[in-house]
C-alpha cells in the first residue's frame, strides 16, 4: 500500500509540474506578446503630436495660400498700413509685428531681471525651508488666468501709468507688456534655478576656497556654467510672450498703428488673430484668409524662438 501511495505522489507531482510548466509557457508567450505590442502603442502615443503638428501646419498653409494669391507676399510682409475693412483694404503685417515685438520686449526687460535675481537667490542664498516655501509662492503666478492678468493690466495697471505719466492712451502697449512681463516671472525663474541649481556643489566649494565671496562665485561660476539653461528659459519667456492673447486684447486695443511710442495703442499678431475670429469677417473672404496668414506668421516666430532656445542650450551646454 505504501508503495502504491508514493507511486500516486510521484505522478501527481508529474502532473503539477507539467502543468507549471505549460502555465509558464503560456504566461511566457503573453508577455512577448505584450512586449512587442508596447513599442507599437508608445510609438502611436507618441505620433499624435507629431501628427497634430503636422495638421495645424497643413491647416494654415492650405488656408493661407488662398490669401497670398490675392495679396502678393511681398506687400504682405512689407506693408506698414493695415486696413482690412476699408474700402480699399490693405494688409502689411508690419504693424502687427511692431506691436508683438514691443509687447514681447517690454515683457522681458520686466520679467529677466526680476526672473533671474529670484534664481539666484532661491539657488544660491535661500535656505531650503525659504526655497520650498518661496518657490511654490512664486509658481502661483502661473497659474493665474490670462485674462485676470488682461482686466488687471486695462483696470489698474493702465490708470497707475496715466495717473504718473498722463499723455499715455487709455489703451497702449506698455501696460500690457509690463503685466506680461510679471506674467512669464515664474518660467523664467523657475528654469534659471533648476539650471544653477543642477551646477555640481563641487565647483561652488572649489571656487570658495580660492577665496571668492559668495557673490563672485555666483556671478563668475555658477551663472556662466549654468548660462544654456538660464538663455533657454529667457528664450522660452519670450515666446510665451510672443504667442500671449487675452491680455494684449483687453488692455493694448485695436488700433493697428505702425509706431515705436509705446505710450499708444497698437495690435498684436494674437489680438488681430481673436478680431477676425469675432465674426466680422465672411466665410471664404480675404479678411478671412488673412487670419490664416497672420497665424501662419506667428507660428513661424515662435518655431524660430524655440528652435533658438534648443540652439542656445547646446552650444552653451557644460558637462559635468
Amino acid at each position: 500500500m505504501a508503495t502504491n501511495s508514493s507511486s500516486n505522489a510521484k505522478a501527481n507531482n508529474a502532473v503539477n509540474v507539467s502543468q507549471l510548466i505549460a502555465q509558464n509557457k503560456n504566461k511566457k508567450s503573453l508577455n512577448n506578446y505584450i512586449e512587442k505590442l508596447v513599442p507599437t502603442f508608445l510609438f502611436l502615443i507618441a505620433s499624435i503630436t507629431v501628427l497634430t503638428t503636422i495638421g495645424i501646419l497643413y491647416t494654415l498653409i492650405s488656408e493661407a495660400v488662398h490669401f497670398f494669391m490675392e495679396v502678393p507676399i511681398w506687400d504682405f510682409f512689407t506693408g506698414t498700413e493695415l486696413k482690412p475693412l476699408s474700402q480699399d483694404p490693405q494688409f502689411g503685417i508690419l504693424p502687427l509685428l511692431n506691436g508683438t515685438i514691443f509687447s514681447s520686449f517690454i515683457a522681458i526687460l520686466v520679467a529677466g531681471p526680476i526672473g533671474l535675481m529670484s534664481a539666484i537667490y532661491l539657488s544660491e542664498y535661500a535656505s531650503d525651508r525659504v526655497r520650498r516655501i518661496l518657490k511654490p509662492m512664486l509658481e502661483v503666478l502661473a497659474g493665474i488666468p490670462t485674462i485676470v492678468y488682461g482686466f488687471f493690466a486695462f483696470t489698474f495697471v493702465t490708470p497707475l501709468i496715466r495717473a504718473i505719466w498722463p499723455s499715455v492712451e487709455a489703451t497702449n502697449i506698455l501696460s500690457p507688456g509690463l503685466v506680461m512681463g510679471v506674467m512669464i516671472i515664474p518660467m523664467i525663474a523657475s528654469l534659471s534655478e533648476d539650471a544653477m541649481t543642477s551646477v555640481p556643489n563641487g565647483i561652488r566649494e572649489g571656487s570658495l576656497a580660492m577665496g571668492t565671496t559668495k557673490l563672485e562665485t555666483t556671478f563668475k561660476v555658477v551663472i556662466p556654467a549654468a548660462f544654456s539653461g538660464i538663455m533657454a528659459s529667457f528664450v522660452l519667456g519670450i515666446s510665451r510672450a510672443i504667442g500671449e492673447t487675452m491680455i494684449v486684447t483687453i488692455a493694448s486695443g485695436s488700433s493697428k498703428n505702425f509706431t515705436f511710442d509705446i505710450t499708444e495703442s497698437m495690435q498684436t499678431m494674437t489680438a488681430f488673430i481673436v478680431e477676425v475670429s469675432g465674426g466680422e469677417a465672411p466665410a471664404g473672404s480675404t479678411l478671412h484668409y488673412s487670419l490664416y496668414a497672420v497665424a501662419l506668421t506667428l507660428f513661424v516666430f515662435t518655431l524660430i524662438m524655440n528652435l533658438l532656445a534648443k540652439y542656445v542650450s547646446r552650444k552653451f551646454r557644460e558637462e559635468y
